[in-house]
């Protein structure tokens, strides 16, 4: 019974993180444009105005800053272990080395939730701007080419390209991949920033009056939603394998990209919040409303531009992540070994690649994804419960281990961590519990009918 609870050695990992077949070429430079690539998308173009109008009035500031400090306990500990443990598979790889190999399969399996349906769904609404847009300004695309079959349609036609086409870009190797993200994020950033720039010299401070006007309970439920617009900076330590210096580049990657998301965050719920009352805030589309109330009527236009260049670059970075973590669990032996081949050329885990490609596609193509939004936010908070424990019991039982970096006041930030993630995730919906404890029992019969037998950890020992 104990044999499920066999642990990696971090010396030997430690040891063999030098020993990749990837190509090391990414700086913390793209990181953080990773980072900030997946995390920026809905939340700074969606929720900072339903935010306002429903939970917090201006001081969803607060609520940005309160969301972002919680954020950043779990990003702590990440940066730790991930410069530590260089090596691809996230929180997985992390938990194995500390909690052991069940534990660490639950985790993986509840990232590759995580990563595949996250990919799926923003594929989704990447579709729905694409169609809205086209139909707008160029051509419509026929009704049952825009909707999976359970809502009417056929195929979500534009979804499924979507996903194919950046399958085939990651095929071409990280470099490439890592040169479109820059460029999307690019694009997304100087979005944000013009809107920055036309709306700020409209700001009426007296817009920020009340500034609290559902009180502190207001500030703080609005915070427990603008949590989840900052998940995706786990998502950085996929690319272990892929930095130049990966004891460096991963903490600054994965800390710079919190840093950045939360000053643009606040900076645009400010100008929104003081040129509009929050009361007139209530839309999916505030940066339109916000551009429309100063006489720019190109708002739409330059929204919908942002949005859908933002989300390409989010569904690029999920379906990169997910490879990678497929990667780890593979060459671990609890999913085929074989599918971890290395291209000679691309130095690029190409069939995995290719195989989770052509899996989001189908989901994204038939498959209605909106009762499952929340599924992403369990599996993420469940595994920053994972890492976040994972520090404190290392500076426990390895206290003298090398850390490149290190968690400041870890007995004090990894249990804040712990809690805050525990708390938001014990508020989520039952239903969603539900399906989690499904997917984790789907999961457990997987690795007891083939993870558990062809486990290279087990076939070692």
């Amino acid at each position: 019974m104990l044999k499920i609870f066999r642990k990696k050695s971090i010396t030997e990992m430690i040891a063999n993180s030098e020993k990749t077949d990837l190509t090391r070429s990414l700086t913390y430079v793209d990181l953080i444009l990773m980072g900030v690539g997946v995390i920026v998308g809905t939340g700074i173009f969606v929720f900072t105005g339903i935010g306002a109008a429903q939970y917090a009035g201006p001081a969803l500031m607060l609520s940005f800053v309160i969301s972002g400090a919680t954020c950043a306990f779990a990003a702590l500990a990440y940066a730790e272990l991930a410069a530590m443990v260089p090596i691809a598979g996230s929180a997985y790889t992390y938990t194995y080395t500390v909690l052991g190999e069940l534990i660490a399969w639950i985790v993986g399996w509840a990232l590759v939730l995580e990563y595949s349906i996250a990919a799926a769904a923003v594929a989704s609404g990447w579709s729905q701007y694409v169609v809205s847009v086209f139909g707008s300004y160029l051509f419509t695309i026929p009704e049952q080419l825009q909707k999976p079959p359970g809502d009417g349609g056929i195929l979500n036609l534009p979804a499924v390209l979507l996903v194919l086409f950046l399958t085939f870009v990651l095929y071409r190797g990280t470099k490439e991949s890592a040169r479109l993200t820059r460029i999307l994020v690019f694009v997304k950033l100087a979005v944000v920033f013009i809107f920055i720039v036309l709306a700020a010299p409209h700001i009426n401070v007296a817009n920020w009056t009340p500034f609290m006007p559902f009180g502190i309970k207001g500030v703080i439920t609005g915070a427990s939603f603008a949590f989840f617009a900052y998940l995706g900076f786990d998502l950085i330590a996929n690319a272990s394998e892929e930095c130049k210096n990966p004891k460096r580049d991963l903490p600054i990657g994965i800390l710079g990209s919190l840093v950045v998301v939360t000053i643009l965050y606040i900076a645009v719920t400010a100008i929104m919040t003081g040129v509009l009352p929050y009361t007139e805030l209530n839309t999916g589309a505030p940066i339109t409303a916000v551009l429309d109330s100063i006489g720019y009527r190109f708002g739409s236009a330059l929204l919908g531009c942002g949005i859908i260049f933002g989300l390409t670059a989010v569904v690029l970075v999920l379906l990169y992540s997910q490879t990678r973590l497929f990667l780890a669990m593979a060459r671990d032996g609890l999913l085929p070994v074989y599918i971890a081949k290395i291209h000679p050329k691309y130095k690029i885990p190409s069939l995995l690649t290719a195989i989770t490609g052509i899996l989001i596609a189908g989901v994204v193509g038939l498959v209605r994804l909106e009762i499952l939004a929340e599924l992403v936010n369990i599996g993420t908070l469940f595994a920053f419960i994972a890492a976040s424990a994972g520090v404190l019991i290392l500076r426990i039982k390895s206290p003298n281990a090398p850390r490149p970096f290190k968690c400041p006041f870890p007995y004090v930030i990894t249990p804040l961590a712990i809690l805050s993630c525990g708390f938001l995730v014990m508020n989520l919906r039952p239903e969603t519990w539900h399906f989690f404890i499904v997917w984790v029992i789907v999961g457990l019969i997987i690795y007891s009918f083939y993870g558990y037998h062809h486990s290279k950890l087990g076939k070692e020992n």
